[in-house]
């Protein structure tokens, strides 16, 4: 079956495959990631700074080890067998949590698991089209708003059932999640591309020039994802703390909204912004007005930083706590700046990224999550010395900052391929069997 006959919102079969495995497994890690903060300080009795510290450190961690996931899958274990092993660790890590014993060693399994699992999913994306098939661009929007799917539904799920009836009970919904990601993948290998030759591409006469300057493109392009990430990676940390401190959450007499609801309001903007967005820059598009992927990312950065600048100027002329309408007009403005930045981001790294590396190269992508939560996690030590107020600001600061790092960027940077030039000869195709 070739690539052009779709059947699911006019791509492939294998995107929904992907996409409904990568939803599972994002409803498993944004499940315990919700819980994370909350137990460490309530229920390990961890204070607040080292908590994020700790906080921070893993979700580091789970975006550090993809670099080595994405070498060994490339080199010598391949696409699937990657990620079925890294879903299986991962839900291992999952249940270990049950255990407040093996709070830290259930951890870093998670993020060993999310090694070998996360840079080789979406690396398949590409693999599912031609090589000017026009719906792949489209393919990673509606890959990332998909999942989003997962990490709506794992707050409520995950952070009631922990937050109600035990944090062990949300961190077990966490595994069964992942597990289903992994049934829902095998079950559908059939229809998923085809490994690439697990050995390290050659580059052709007259292409290694070309290959460097792309990989230094994409290599600044990750480096300032870790500023942007130091301010965007404190909605699960620090905001998650003042959403429960600092956030007048009653509704109605004796009706409260739960503290972990807060989380799922980003995928839920994500899934329902994300078809305005692609309207609006397709038409864009057709008028020749549409932005390039930098000045997009630069515009995303720069809104994420206004949504923080919001929220202390709201708090220097408010004294105790605020409604809880603020804190989901933030979400809504950091989502807004959320969809601009990260799924054009990811587009660029699969596109550009050599089909044979494809795998390494993606994980390139996820080392700017790396040091974006390492970088958040020491922000958000800062909370209790600085307070919200000034914390805040620094936040702001922090993602105006990548924004003018992405304009420089973009200014030394005369043109970025629609199509992936870094792809070589011998590793293009016309069709992708069994799809």
């Amino acid at each position: 079956m070739s690539t052009s006959q779709a059947t699911w919102f006019g791509q492939p079969r294998g995107l929904t495959i992907l996409f409904l495995t990568e939803m599972w497994e994002k409803f498993s890690f944004f499940g315990m990631r919700t819980l994370l903060v909350y137990y460490m300080t309530k229920q390990l009795l961890i204070g607040q700074e080292k908590a994020s510290l700790i906080y921070g450190l893993y979700a580091a961690c789970a975006y550090l080890t993809p670099i080595a996931g994405g070498y060994i899958a490339d080199r010598w274990l391949g696409t699937r067998r990657a990620v079925i092993a890294g879903g299986a660790i991962m839900s291992l890590g999952h249940f270990m949590m049950a255990s407040e014993s093996m709070f830290l060693p259930a951890l870093a399994t998670i993020a060993l698991g999310n090694g070998l699992f996360l840079p080789n999913l979406p690396s398949q994306i590409h693999g599912l089209y031609c090589d000017r098939d026009p719906r792949r661009g489209p393919a990673y929007n509606l890959y990332y708003a998909g999942i989003n799917l997962g990490a709506f539904f794992a707050p409520l799920i995950c952070g009631t059932l922990g937050e109600v009836y035990g944090w062990h009970y949300g961190f077990g919904a966490a595994g069964i999640g992942m597990l289903l990601g992994l049934l829902i993948y095998v079950g559908g290998a059939r229809y998923l591309p085809p490994d690439t030759p697990r050995v390290a591409a050659e580059t052709s006469n007259g292409r290694s020039g070309d290959v460097t300057r792309q990989m230094i493109l994409l290599v600044s392009i990750a480096l300032v994802v870790v500023v942007f990430r130091g301010a965007y990676e404190q909605l699960g940390n620090t905001f998650a703390i003042w959403a429960d401190q600092g956030v007048d959450r009653r509704i109605a007499a004796g009706l409260t909204i739960p503290m972990t609801w807060f989380q799922s309001l980003n995928p839920m903007y994500v899934f329902l912004l994300t078809p305005v967005l692609v309207i609006w820059w397709t038409r864009a598009g057709r008028r020749g007005r549409d932005p390039s992927p930098l000045v997009k990312m630069a515009m995303g950065a720069a809104l994420v930083g206004l949504a923080y600048l919001m929220l202390a100027l709201l708090l220097s002329v408010q004294v105790g706590v605020v409604s809880w309408m603020w804190a989901v007009l933030f979400v809504f403005l950091l989502t807004a700046g959320e969809l601009l930045i990260l799924p054009t981001g990811l587009a660029l790294f699969g596109q550009l990224a050599p089909r044979r590396l494809a795998a390494t190269v993606m994980a390139l992508w996820f080392l700017g999550s790396f040091g974006g939560n390492l970088l958040a996690g020491v922000l958000g030590s800062l909370w209790t010395s600085l307070g919200a107020t000034a914390f805040f600001m620094l936040m702001g600061a922090v993602a105006g900052l990548a924004a003018v790092l992405l304009l420089v960027i973009k200014q030394r940077v005369t043109e970025i391929p629609e199509s992936p030039s870094l792809e070589f000869p011998q590793a293009r195709r016309d069709s992708v069997t069994g799809v």
